[in-house]
C-alpha cells in the first residue's frame, strides 16, 4: 500500500471513529472560512445594481462640473481626446425641498424634455421631466415617502411629482455626489452641537426639472453651477482621462470617474465587508483555540492508539502524518463549505439601494478566493495540530502503549490554599492547575467572544440612534444589522462550541484523576461541579478581560481602520456590561455541565 494511501485511510477511518469530534472540527473551521468568504465576496454580490442600471442608462464614464464662470472650460471637454459622445453642460441649483412636514437639501439638475444620448435616468415611476413637474431620484423619494401626483416646494416655488427615476451618474441618496454647489454640500452625520456654514448642504438629494424652471430658481444665473456627463473610447482609462484634463490655469473642472461613482454606490457593502473581515480574525483565533484544545484532548485519547502504530512499524514522520492529516482533510471540507454557503449567502446581506436597478447577484468564484479560504483553513489546522502532533509521535513507544496516567505536578501553595475549601472548588483549582496552557486558551476564548458581543452592542446603538448612519437609509441600515446578526450568531456558535470542546478535553484528560477522587470518596455530582467550575472560573476572567481592555481596544481598532468618529457612539453602560458578565458565566455553566455531568458519571473501575 501507498505511503499516501495508508495515512488517508488511517485518517478517514479515525474520523469516522470519532464522529461527534471531528462535528466540532469541522464546525469550528467552517465558521471562519464562510465569514471569511462573505468578506471577499460581498462587493462583487453589490456591484450587480451599479453596473445594471448603468447599462439601462448608459452611464457616463465621467461627470465633470464647474462654475458658471469655468462653463466655457466645462465646455471644452465634448470635444477632448478621447471623448466619443456627451449630454450637457446642464445648469444646477441648490436650494430646499419640502414636502408636507418634511424638509431636505436638495441639488435641481436642469434637463430637457427629450431623451439624452448620454446619461438617459431611468424612470420607475410616472413621466420624465415637464413644465412646472419635477422628477425625483428614487432613493430620495423613498425616504420622503413621496408619491407620484404629490406636490412639493423648492426655493418658495411648487412643483408637481411627475414621475420617480435612477441614474448611474450618481450614487443613490443619502450617499449622493456634491456637485459643485455653492458654497459646497456635506455627507453624513452632523456631530450634535455641530453648527454648518450658511448655505452648506446636508445629505442633499437630487431632483431634476426643466434647464427653465432651474434657471428660473436661481436669482443670479452666476449663481448656477453646470453639470457635463461624458462617454469615453476607453471606459477602464477614466483616471488617465481626468490627469490629462486637470489642473494648469483655466481647468477648474471636477470631474468624478464612473469608478468612483461605483466605489460610493457600494459603501454600504465595503462597510460590512470590514465588520466580516474583522469577524473572520475573532472567529480564525476562537478555531485555532478550539483546535489546540480539541486536538491535545484527542492526542490524550490517541495515545495507545500512537504506540500502537509505532510498534507495529510505523515511524514519527508517519505517525505525525496520520494525525496531521485528519485536521488537513476536515479543513478541505471545511474551506469547500465555507466557500459555497458564504457566495450563496452574500446576496442576502446586501440590500439594493432604490436608488438601483435590480437586485445583487451571486458573486463568482475566482481562484485567488479558493487559495485564501483554503490557506486560511489549512492555516487554522496546522498552527492548531502541528505541535502535539509532532510531541505524539515522538513519545515513547512504551509509555504509549501504557497509556498510564499522567503523574499530577505538586504544587505547596495550591494545595495550602484548596484544602479548606469545598470538594468542588477543591478539585476545580487542581484540574485547572493541570492544564495551565488549557486555562490560558479558555480565558482567551471568552475574552475575544466577549469582545465581538461588546462592539456589537456598540454599533447596535449606534445604528439606532443616528439618522442617515455613515449616509445611509433605513434599508441600508437593515442591512447592517443583518451583517452585526450574522456575525454574532456565528462568534456565539463557535464560543459555544469551544467551551463544550474545552469542558470535554478537561474530562478525558482528568479521567483518571476524577475517578481517584471519586475512589477516595467524592461524589458524581462533587466531580461534575469540579469539571464545570474549572471552566466557569477561567471565563469570569476572560469575560472581564474582554470588556476592557479587550471590547474597548476593538472597537478602537475598527474605527480607526473604518475611520468613524467614536465621539458620536454610545459605550455600553456598567449594568450592560454586569449583566454581559453575568450572561457568560451563567451560559458556560449550562454548556459544561453536560458533559461534566457525563465525565462524572463513568464507571470507576473501568477507569482505573
Amino acid at each position: 500500500m501507498g505511503r499516501i494511501l495508508l495515512v488517508v485511510r488511517l485518517a478517514v477511518r479515525d474520523l469516522r471513529r470519532r464522529r461527534t469530534e471531528a462535528a466540532l472540527l469541522l464546525l469550528a473551521i467552517l465558521a471562519a472560512t464562510t465569514t471569511l468568504t462573505l468578506a471577499l465576496v460581498l462587493g462583487d454580490a453589490a456591484r450587480d445594481p451599479y453596473e445594471s442600471t448603468r447599462e439601462a442608462t448608459n452611464g457616463p464614464d465621467v461627470v465633470a462640473n464647474g462654475q458658471a464662470a469655468g462653463l466655457p472650460r466645462l465646455e471644452s471637454l465634448a470635444t477632448a481626446a478621447g471623448v466619443t459622445d456627451h449630454s450637457g453642460p446642464f445648469p444646477v441649483a441648490s436650494g430646499k425641498l419640502q414636502a408636507g412636514d418634511r424638509t431636505s437639501d436638495a441639488q435641481i439638475v436642469g434637463r430637457d424634455t427629450g431623451v439624452a444620448s448620454v446619461d438617459r435616468p431611468e424612470v420607475t415611476q410616472g413621466s420624465w421631466v415637464s413644465d412646472g413637474g419635477a422628477v425625483i431620484e428614487a432613493a430620495f423619494a423613498n425616504a420622503l415617502e413621496l408619491r407620484v401626483g404629490d406636490s412639493i416646494t423648492l426655493a418658495d416655488r411648487s412643483f408637481e411629482v411627475v414621475g420617480f427615476a435612477v441614474t448611474a451618474a450618481m450614487p443613490p441618496y443619502p450617499g449622493s455626489s456634491c456637485i459643485v454647489v455653492r458654497p459646497g454640500c456635506v455627507n453624513g452625520v452632523v456631530t450634535e452641537g455641530q453648527t454648518l456654514p450658511p448655505g452648506l448642504l446636508h445629505n442633499p438629494g437630487l431632483v431634476w426639472l426643466t434647464q427653465a424652471d432651474v434657471r428660473s430658481l436661481a436669482a443670479d444665473p452666476n449663481s448656477l453651477s453646470y453639470v457635463l456627463n461624458l462617454k469615453l473610447a476607453d471606459p477602464e482609462g477614466t483616471q488617465a482621462f481626468i490627469d490629462a484634463n486637470t489642473g494648469g490655469p483655466g481647468r477648474s473642472a471636477g470631474m468624478q470617474s464612473w469608478q468612483d461613482i461605483l466605489t460610493d454606490a457600494i459603501e454600504l457593502a465595503r462597510d460590512s465587508q470590514i465588520l466580516l473581515l474583522i469577524g473572520t480574525w475573532l472567529l480564525g483565533l476562537l478555531a485555532v483555540a478550539s483546535l489546540s484544545v480539541l486536538v491535545g484532548g484527542r492526542m490524550a485519547d490517541q495515545t495507545r492508539r500512537v504506540g500502537l502504530l509505532k510498534a507495529v512499524g510505523g515511524t514519527p514522520g508517519l505517525v505525525a502524518a496520520v494525525l496531521l492529516a485528519e485536521y488537513v482533510l476536515v479543513a478541505l471540507v471545511a474551506a469547500a463549505g465555507g466557500l459555497a454557503i458564504g457566495t450563496l449567502t452574500a446576496p442576502l446581506l446586501t440590500e439594493s439601494s432604490a436608488g438601483l436597478l435590480g437586485s445583487a447577484g451571486t458573486p463568482a468564484i475566482t481562484m485567488t478566493r479558493i487559495l485564501v479560504v483554503i490557506a486560511v483553513a489549512l492555516g487554522v489546522a496546522v498552527i492548531a495540530t502541528a505541535v502535539p502532533a509532532v510531541r505524539a509521535a515522538r513519545s515513547s513507544t512504551v509509555n504509549a502503549l501504557a497509556d498510564a496516567a499522567r503523574p499530577p505536578q505538586r504544587m505547596g501553595w495550591l494545595i495550602a490554599i484548596s484544602a479548606r475549601l469545598p470538594v468542588p472548588l477543591l478539585l476545580a483549582l487542581r484540574v485547572a492547575a493541570r492544564r495551565p496552557r488549557r486555562v490560558v486558551l479558555g480565558v482567551a476564548s471568552i475574552a475575544v467572544t466577549v469582545s465581538g458581543i461588546y462592539v456589537l452592542l456598540v454599533l447596535n446603538s449606534f445604528l439606532s440612534t443616528q439618522p442617515l448612519t455613515g449616509g445611509y437609509g433605513d434599508s441600508q441600515v437593515r442591512v447592517l444589522r443583518h451583517v452585526l446578526l450574522t456575525w454574532t450568531v456565528i462568534l456565539l456558535t463557535l464560543a459555544a462550541v469551544n467551551a463544550i470542546v474545552i469542558t470535554w478535553a478537561t474530562v478525558l484528560d482528568n479521567r483518571h484523576s476524577s475517578a481517584l477522587a471519586r475512589a477516595l470518596g467524592a461524589t458524581p455530582g462533587e466531580v461534575t461541579g469540579a469539571l464545570a467550575a474549572a471552566q466557569v472560573l477561567p471565563a469570569f476572567v476572560g469575560a472581564v478581560l474582554g470588556v476592557f481592555p479587550g471590547g474597548f481596544a476593538l472597537f478602537a481598532a475598527i474605527n480607526g481602520i473604518t475611520g468613524g468618529d467614536s465621539d458620536r457612539a454610545t459605550l455600553p453602560s456598567l449594568w450592560q456590561l454586569a449583566v454581559l458578565i453575568l450572561a457568560t458565566l451563567l451560559v458556560m455553566t449550562a454548556l459544561t455541565a453536560v458533559p461534566a455531568r457525563l465525565g462524572g458519571r463513568r464507571p470507576v473501575t473501568d477507569t482505573l
